[in-house]
C-alpha cells in the first residue's frame, strides 16, 4: 500500500511537470520506497537536484541542510552520496519547535506532541537509512548554526557527538523558514562559506511559488556570481567567484 501511495503522489507531481513543459525524472526504486516509509515534504524535482549537485561536487568540504524535519531529504542526500562514491560530510540543523501553543485544530494532539514526535521520527529515520554516515545535527536555528559556523565552534550534534564547525561548504539545501527575512538570511549565510563551484538549492523556489523565499531566487538569478544550473521548479544554483 504504501509504495502504491507513494507512486500515486510522484505520479501526480510529474503530470503537473508535463502540463509545464518539464519533464523530471522519479529517482528509483530506492527513492520511491523510502517516500512510502519516511514521511516529509519533497518536490520530486529535487531528486535530481540532488543527483547533479552531489555528482558535480569540486571538493570534499561539508554539504550542508537547513531546515531537518523528520529526514525525507537528509536520507536522500546521503544516498546520493554514497552512489557517488563522495566523502563529504553532512551537517544540518533543526530545532523542531512548535510553531503555536495548544492543542491542533480540533484534534487531541498539541502543537508540542506533534513537533516531539516531528524530532523523534527524524532520528528513527536517519539511524536506519544514513546508518553508514550520520549527519551532524545541530539542535539550533539556522541563524544560530551559522554563527556557531563562523566562530569555528566546537559542539555537540543530537547523537552526542563533539564536531568542529567551520570552513567552506561544498553544496546547501536551504529549506528552512521559508519566510523571506529568514530565506535570505540563510542564503546571506550560506554566500559567505559557499565555495566557488559550489551548488545551493531553495526549496519551494519555483516559478510561481506562493512562498516568500522564491523572491530570494529571483534575486540571486540576477547576482553575476551565480548561474542558473536548474529549476526543475526549484532552483539549483553554481556559485562562479
Amino acid at each position: 500500500m504504501y509504495q502504491n501511495s507513494a507512486v500515486s503522489r510522484i505520479r501526480s507531481i510529474f503530470s503537473r511537470f508535463r502540463r509545464n513543459n518539464i519533464t523530471p525524472k522519479v529517482g528509483d526504486d530506492f527513492t520511491t520506497h523510502l517516500q512510502g516509509v519516511n514521511g516529509g515534504f519533497l518536490e520530486v524535482g529535487n531528486l535530481d537536484c540532488f543527483d547533479y549537485a552531489i555528482k558535480n561536487l569540486s571538493s570534499d568540504s561539508p554539504i550542508v541542510e537547513i531546515g531537518s524535519f523528520t529526514g525525507l531529504s537528509t536520507n536522500l542526500i546521503n544516498y546520493y552520496r554514497r552512489q557517488h562514491g563522495k566523502t563529504n560530510v553532512v551537517f544540518n540543523c533543526d530545532r523542531w519547535e512548535p510553531p503555536a501553543a495548544g492543542r491542533i485544530a480540533h484534534s487531541e494532539f498539541t502543537f508540542s506532541e506533534m513537533f516531539a514526535f516531528a524530532e523523534s521520527t527524524y532520528r528513527r529515520n536517519v539511524e536506519m537509512f544514513s546508518r553508514d554516515n550520520l549527519p551532524h545535527t545541530i539542535r539550533e536555528w539556522s541563524d544560530d548554526f551559522f554563527a556557531l559556523w563562523r566562530k569555528g565552534a566546537e559542539t555537540k550534534d543530537i547523537w552526542g557527538r563533539t564536531v568542529r564547525l567551520g570552513g567552506p561548504i561544498s553544496f546547501c539545501f536551504i529549506d528552512g523558514n521559508h519566510s523571506y527575512a529568514f530565506a535570505k538570511r540563510d542564503f546571506d549565510n550560506t554566500d559567505e562559506f559557499l565555495e566557488p563551484g559550489g551548488f545551493v538549492l531553495f526549496d519551494d523556489s519555483g516559478d510561481g511559488t506562493i512562498w516568500e523565499c522564491g523572491k530570494i531566487a529571483i534575486e540571486v538569478k540576477q547576482n553575476p556570481r551565480y548561474e542558473v544550473v536548474s529549476s526543475n521548479p526549484n532552483y539549483l544554483f553554481r556559485k562562479l567567484r
